[in-house]
């Protein structure tokens, strides 16, 4: 009989997250025969069944899921290990899988990429845009190294690096530049785009609207602050939007942008990653490095 291989254990994991033999074969980059292969494989070693095979998707047994708990934390360990002996190296090498919630990810990332592969030629970044809880989750769980977020993320296991403050920005109509800016009050009765539900950036702007759980009937929601200004460009109501994407964001569309009275509203954008990572002065150094990108971009 065949031994337990990290191989299998790989290729559970991959199976466990995305609860489907094509899609997990295509992360691991061989055939769905080979992964079901590898799967029975795995079940005769152990002797029991992990996986309960539908027609579209699996579901994992009692022992499959607690067995992909253990796995999960075997394969952090492991991939401990390899960054363990990167950070003796000196300057950070190899793959380091960053995430980026979409409200920083079009305005930052590009530059962060940039100076990044400038100041660490030997670094293979993969970026991964997602909300913010989906980022978290693939950081404990070991699928990404460090993650730019606003914060605080307030997760215990998890190192939070602040990196610098933005304003959010009223957007309006062009025909609405010369008005009053409106106070919160006044806001909370115009027609207000929010992002839809999952997004950080949509319970902050809520929060300075005070808005509370009792959402405005005509509420209006866009998948992207790209969908919310070209709305708003359309006459259809105002926004917010974080201030680095003012730039980008507002030279296509018929708007205006002002900024609001104060105490204005602000997030504070940093860097995250697991208090166990070893490259975790090297994290630093990275966070240092986007945080000049950051204000940068805000500057501009």
């Amino acid at each position: 009989m065949k031994a337990l291989s990290m191989k299998h254990l790989r290729y559970f994991e991959a199976l466990s997250q995305h609860g489907h033999f094509g899609r997990a074969a295509e992360a691991c980059a061989i055939s769905q025969p080979a992964l079901s292969i590898q799967m029975k494989e795995l079940e005769d070693i152990l002797g029991a069944p992990l996986i309960e095979r539908g027609a579209r998707q699996i579901s994992l047994t009692p022992l499959g899921a607690e067995f992909a708990l253990r796995v999960r934390a075997i394969l952090q360990a492991v991939e401990e290990l390899g960054d363990l002996a990167r950070a003796s190296f000196g300057p950070l090498t190899g793959r380091l899988r960053i995430g980026v919630i979409p409200t920083v990810a079009p305005y930052l990332l590009p530059r962060i990429m940039k100076d990044l592969t400038a100041r660490y030629p030997q670094l293979d970044l993969r970026p991964r845009e997602a909300i913010t809880q989906r980022l978290v989750e693939d950081l404990t769980e070991g699928r990404l190294d460090a993650a730019l977020v606003a914060l605080p993320v307030s997760e215990p296991g998890l190192t939070e690096y602040p990196l610098f403050e933005e304003e959010f920005i009223l957007v309006r109509p062009r025909s609405d530049a010369d008005k009053p800016v409106p106070n919160p009050e006044t806001l909370r009765e115009m027609r207000l785009l929010l992002l839809e539900e999952g997004h950080c950036f949509r319970e902050q702007a809520i929060s300075f609207c005070k808005l509370g759980s009792a959402l405005p009937r005509d509420l209006m929601e866009g998948s992207s602050l790209t969908t919310l200004v070209q709305m708003v460009g359309a006459g259809i109501g105002v926004t917010l939007i974080p201030q680095m994407a003012v730039g980008i964001e507002t030279r296509s569309a018929a708007v205006s942008v002002a900024r609001l009275p104060a105490p204005r509203p602000s997030r504070m954008i940093g860097l995250v990653w697991r208090k166990t990572n070893p490259l975790g002065s090297q994290l630093a150094q990275i966070a240092e490095l986007i945080r000049t990108s950051g204000t940068t971009v805000g500057a501009e």
